[in-house]
């Protein structure tokens, strides 16, 4: 084929590929001074909120007592400007998406003080995720100490980033939150939407293949096992036949629940408090408290 012929094959496609039919639901508008949010910026956002989390586990790992006010201090200064940035950001697309994009719109004031609420939640968030660490470690006897569950389970990589974005959530900030939650989804395996409700104490083990969905309501001292699916049963629809959004469609488990593998538990339904779902079931209906659900065991010829 001559290089005529090429040029002929790359015009056709730049044409198609080019015209608005093609490309409808698909393409952002860009404003000029409006950039969507970044995905390098968030990713640092998230490291530089491990640091100020976890110190001395991520980020600058020759802290210590004297100089931890310091550290903590120079992050906090950088995590509040990349933050302004990337809210204003998602509160810009958040605002044009919704049809009422306009240049007067206020978004950098309400990014700072968004920003400056989100910092003001760091101390509870580490509090909590504290407690998860605890969990974590007092649930598996091949943990040997606090500092291997920080660096090495999946499960507070994503827990942690759920709890940064689920704050985010908390305070109306549009499409960061769901990008902050997928970046560890990629990572660990584990899909935690921000919009889930979830206590102290919380673990997963292993991991990988958890599902936990958006109207989820976790309490206390839950443990969850790789596999677990929390999902929606069904999705109502409108005289237009499309989902009906933001209605409770997921499922309450309430403290000291035990979910092991891949156990799927569909619907608004409760998991009374106590209660144990074992692997490989499919649960529908709500289960009383201190129940304990097992498979039948297959007879034997």
């Amino acid at each position: 084929m001559s290089p005529i012929d090429y040029t002929h094959i790359l015009t056709k496609a730049v044409d198609e590929l080019s015209d608005n039919q093609s490309y409808r639901g698909l393409f952002h508008q860009h404003r000029e001074g409006e950039p969507l949010p970044s995905g390098k910026s968030l990713e640092r956002i998230v490291e530089l909120s491990r640091a100020i989390l976890f110190p001395g586990y991520f980020g600058n790992s020759t802290i210590n007592s004297q100089t931890i006010n310091y550290h903590i201090g120079v992050n906090i200064e950088e995590l509040f400007s990349l933050l302004i940035e990337q809210i204003q950001a998602g509160l810009c697309f958040g605002v044009e998406n919704s049809g009422q994009c306009d240049c007067q719109s206020p978004c950098r004031a309400t990014a700072t003080q968004l920003a400056a609420e989100f910092i003001s939640r760091l101390p509870e968030i580490r509090r909590i995720l504290a407690t998860d660490v605890e969990a974590a470690y007092y649930g598996d006897p091949a943990a040997t100490c606090f500092g291997e569950i920080i660096c090495c389970y999946p499960v507070i990589r994503a827990v942690t980033n759920y709890r940064i974005a689920h704050e985010l959530h908390r305070l109306n900030v549009p499409l960061i939150p769901r990008i902050i939650t997928e970046m560890a989804h990629s990572e660990t395996g584990i899909d935690i939407h921000p919009g889930a409700q979830i206590g102290h104490h919380f673990t997963i083990d292993h991991g990988t293949g958890v599902v936990i969905g958006a109207t989820c309501i976790i309490g206390n001292h839950v443990k969850l096992y790789q596999g677990v699916t929390l999902g929606a049963k069904s999705f109502p629809c409108d005289e237009q036949g499309n989902p009906i959004k933001g209605i409770p469609r997921h499922p309450i488990l309430e403290d000291n629940v035990i979910v092991y593998s891949n156990a799927t538990i569909l619907g608004r339904i409760t998991i009374g408090e106590g209660a144990t779902i074992g692997g490989n079931i499919w649960v529908t209906e709500s289960v009383p408290a201190d129940a304990r659900i097992v498979q039948r065991k297959s007879k034997e010829n």
